[in-house]
């Protein structure tokens, strides 16, 4: 009889083409690292993860958004991150086991994977490439978050623009009318971009009606991403 060829579980196989993190791999390194992968659909506001668990799995988003967030001294909620398809979230406290930093909530319905802790560390222990897709993900969060911090002290316009211009960047898709993310609520894009809530309702008005951005119920379109870039001061 002739050898049937490997044939990945259909969530496996989603895992593998959804992720950047994985292109490249050698696919015996994939295979051993996602053999023990799970995959569940999540309902929009569930908490996937609290600040303080230990970190038994990394998790990979298949579909959806989730938000990160912690909060600061006076017990406010603060927005830290919005991430989607194709990202990772929860390798900091696979890498240095101490319990999670943040708390993690999806924002949609939203499908993830997960891996033990200990296959995602022998990962990136054994392949050079997966620890340098580590670094080059530490770096690109590292440099957001230097880039919101830049703008702490900027007009509403500026830090409105900025923080759909981040998402957009992230994640994005590309159509015939511009650049599309989520409509996402008022309340999220005023925690990720440090204003209130009315003062974000104020501000995407304002660029709606310059054509900056376009909106429906569930998408919130860019026309022009470098003229939204311009808004910027």
């Amino acid at each position: 009889m002739e050898d049937r060829p490997n044939v990945r579980d259909p969530d496996v196989q989603k895992l593998v083409d959804t992720a950047p993190f994985f292109v490249g791999l050698p696919e015996e390194a994939i295979g051993s690292a996602t053999c023990h992968a799970v995959t569940r659909t999540h309902p929009s506001n569930q908490v996937i993860l609290l600040e303080n668990d230990w970190g038994g799995s990394v998790y990979f988003i298949l579909d959806g958004w989730v938000k990160i967030r912690t909060y600061n001294l006076d017990g406010k909620e603060v927005t830290l991150n919005i991430i989607g398809k194709g990202e990772v979230f929860g390798e900091m406290a696979a890498l240095d086991e101490v319990p999670r930093s943040t708390d993690v909530i999806t924002l949609t319905p939203t499908k993830i994977s997960s891996l033990p802790s200990q296959d995602f560390v022998d990962l990136i222990r054994n392949e050079a490439l997966a620890g340098v897709r580590l670094a080059q993900l530490m770096a690109t969060r590292l440099r957001q978050v230097n880039r919101r911090l830049r703008l702490r002290e900027a007009d509403s316009v500026s830090r409105v623009a900025d923080t759909i211009l981040f998402l957009a960047e992230g994640q994005g898709k590309t159509s015939d009318q511009g650049t599309e993310i989520p409509n996402l609520p008022h309340r999220e894009l005023s925690s990720l971009s440090g204003l209130a809530r009315e003062t974000v309702t104020r501000v995407l008005t304002k660029l709606e009606k310059k054509g900056l951005i376009a909106r429906d119920q569930d998408v919130l379109r860019i026309p022009d991403m470098q003229a939204l870039e311009r808004a910027i001061t």
